[in-house]
């Protein structure tokens, strides 16, 4: 008898267990969906274009 109580009090705390890294999961997936990342800082002023140098080398090198 005292085996069945065991062994039941063990899938009890297993199901528990279960149940509360649900519910963890959920609250962590409905956390993340809710924050919304913000826009890109602004370019610094007096800073070139995206354009790389390779647009405005020159072949002297060549």
């Amino acid at each position: 008898m005292e085996t069945l109580v065991l062994i039941a009090a063990i899938i009890l705390a297993t199901g528990i267990g279960i149940l509360v890294i649900r519910l963890l999961n959920a609250q962590h997936d409905a956390r993340i969906a809710a924050h919304h990342y913000s826009d890109p800082l602004p370019r610094p002023p007096r800073q070139p274009d995206d354009t790389s140098r390779r647009g405005h080398r020159t072949h002297a090198g060549r």
